[in-house]
């Protein structure tokens, strides 16, 4: 059911909120927000779209002569976060950006994904599904607050304490996002020692999106009372399995049926030929969307063969090896689960540019190649070649070479965030291929 401006009003003298964040997502996927005391009048300026903020302050917003901004509250995810203090409860609203004009900003993330919404309906479709898996490493502070590459267990893949440590934590984080209206399915510990997974139901995919930033933002908040710093970086450590946020996605109807489903598929895999189509789309551009969902230097350090994480582009049934699989689940289960996305990501621009791979794909008729059903990983590259599996852009360098090739990508980013995008992770590639790491020096300095 819809919250109201009138249950916002209620929520706010029941539960003695005296603070209101307002939040958004800038191009990099950084969670911003502006804090306002919440007192009838600002509350009044809220709910009517006046909240206004300095655009020019946000990396790849707009230049300062453009910097007024609006912030338009979205009220049904309106949150009042489960911790507080002696002044009051703090709440929060996720916000889609508008200019001065009152039209929507093209630089906003949460609006790109809408828009790619509004071309999903165009095709025939209701809504897209998003079911995600974050996972996230914990380790500990030290004196001075600051966080250590030192783990705080030495758990791995389910296991239970003693070994897992951070029982407590991660159970913490659960029953605050149940309080916060999440329905998490399964939590515990992933295969490295020290990081975590905690897996929440699908949504539609914006709402899946919201959840996302809201959950790395809890995890954070969580594991530092505990003492704990968490992090959604790809690759912290060395020589340890690296942190993915597989997507599992699926598209319904307006009956309310699964798109992907289809029990008379001839091919026996029980999928309808729009999901070959979108599996198409995803595959045909899975080179040159990479740079949206690995966005760092670091993320290709985690797409490295060894560790579990995809690294060729291939698709199958159960194999985990390739890029793409099908979990077994059929009927409104029916799903895409896409492995290599990490949750360093932007998850709104992730989902627009996968959303229209996949339209594409239905669109333009593009055919899935057969599935691959043996270990990728045990093949040699001839054996790929000969099956025509291509290796997933190795540097950060190029993958942003392989975007600026792909139309259908960069329209699904649209030329604001594309231009600006582009330009921000090229100085951050430029910064790193400068940089003098002690790898070199411990391997050449003594030798040359």
């Amino acid at each position: 059911m819809a919250i109201t401006a009138a249950d916002i009003r209620r929520e706010v003298k029941e539960k003695n909120v005296t603070f209101l964040r307002l939040m958004f997502s800038d191009i990099l996927g950084v969670m911003k927000n502006v804090e306002i005391p919440a007192t009838d009048e600002q509350l009044d300026k809220v709910l009517s779209n006046k909240a206004m903020f300095d655009g020019s302050s946000i990396e790849g917003f707009v230049r300062i002569n453009e910097s007024d901004m609006y912030l338009y509250p979205d009220l049904d995810t309106w949150t009042v976060f489960p911790w507080g203090d002696e002044n009051g409860a703090v709440a929060g609203l996720i916000c889609d950006i508008y200019t001065a004009e009152g039209e929507p900003f093209a630089g906003d993330p949460r609006g790109n994904l809408k828009k790619a919404l509004r071309h999903m309906e165009e095709v025939g479709y209701k809504s897209f599904n998003l079911g995600p898996e974050p996972e996230f490493f914990l380790f500990k502070m030290d004196e001075q607050g600051n966080p250590t590459l030192e783990v705080n267990d030495r758990g791995g893949y389910f296991d239970l304490a003693p070994t897992d440590l951070a029982d407590n934590t991660r159970r913490e984080i659960v029953n605050v996002l149940t309080q916060m209206g999440f329905e998490v399915e399964a939590s515990h510990h992933e295969v490295a020692v020290g990081q975590h997974e905690i897996d929440f139901k699908y949504a539609d995919v914006l709402k899946a999106c919201d959840n996302i930033q809201m959950f790395k933002l809890v995890v954070k908040t969580i594991a530092r009372k505990h003492g704990l710093y968490a992090t959604f970086m790809a690759k912290p450590k060395y020589g340890i399995a690296g942190s993915g946020m597989h997507c599992n996605m699926s598209l319904f109807n307006d009956k309310g049926e699964n798109a992907f489903f289809d029990p008379e598929d001839p091919r026996g895999m029980q999928l309808s030929q729009d999901a070959y189509y979108f599996l198409g789309g995803l595959m045909k551009h899975a080179y040159n969307y990479t740079a949206i969902i690995n966005p760092t230097v670091n993320s290709y350090k985690r797409l490295v063969p060894g560790y579990e994480a995809p690294v060729y582009i291939a698709w199958a049934g159960r194999n985990r090896s390739p890029l793409i699989r099908v979990p077994a689940s059929r009927g409104m289960g029916t799903r895409l689960e896409l492995r290599s996305v990490d949750p360093m990501a932007n998850p709104y621009l992730a989902l627009a540019v996968l959303l229209e791979a996949g339209l594409d794909g239905i669109e333009n008729k593009i055919e899935a190649p057969a599935p691959v059903e043996t270990n990728i990983y045990a093949m040699t590259a001839e054996e790929r070649k000969e099956a025509g599996i291509i290796d997933l852009p190795s540097t950060l360098h190029n993958a942003l070479k392989a975007l600026q090739t792909d139309d259908v990508v960069k329209a699904a980013l649209g030329n604001h965030i594309y231009t600006n995008f582009l330009e921000a992770k090229r100085i951050e590639w430029s910064s790193y291929a400068t940089f003098v790491s002690q790898w070199e020096i411990d391997n050449y300095l003594d030798i040359y």
